[in-house]
């Protein structure tokens, strides 16, 4: 098993994930230690955590950081758009993302990764920062390879 501080890049940081969740058989204890894993890898986030589908809307789940935003839309805010395109969505500036729920006022910027299972929205990765445009191409494509990973342990699962 890897330590946490041994994680320097997103590839070590995907064996990690695969590691810990290897014969595990809960989505919530997936999520919360994928979350926690996240917070300790990634530098310059304020939140790190999910929301999973529940009733035709996104319900707070697992995470690391302040309270947040219990139930979204699908079709509102950063998290309910990447439900409803179903992509990754990138937003260096939260506050000029037109319909942006504000949870935590410090957050300047965020990505969402839609997590899906069996050709359905499962729910969301959700990253906020306190700075603006924190999130770059090599972090998309890290958090998308990252949810990549958690599908495959969750797929089993449900």
């Amino acid at each position: 098993m890897f330590e946490i501080n041994q994680i320097n890049d997103y590839k070590t940081l995907h064996q990690m994930l695969d590691a810990l969740l290897d014969g595990e058989e809960d989505i919530v204890s997936h999520l919360a230690n994928a979350s926690a894993l996240l917070n300790e890898f990634m530098t310059d986030v304020n939140w790190v955590g999910f929301y999973t589908m529940k009733n035709a809307h996104l319900q707070l789940g697992p995470f690391q950081g302040k309270p947040a935003c219990v139930t979204i839309p699908v079709g509102k805010g950063v998290c309910g758009t990447a439900v409803s395109e179903r992509k990754t969505m990138r937003i260096e500036d939260v506050n000029a993302f037109p319909g942006h729920i504000t949870c935590d006022a410090a957050s300047q910027s965020e990505i969402v990764v839609p997590i899906i299972i069996n050709g359905d929205v499962f729910g969301v990765l959700d990253i906020d920062a306190p700075i603006k445009n924190r999130f770059d191409s090599e972090d998309q494509a890290g958090l998308e390879t990252f949810v990549k990973v958690l599908e495959k342990h969750i797929i089993r699962l449900v």
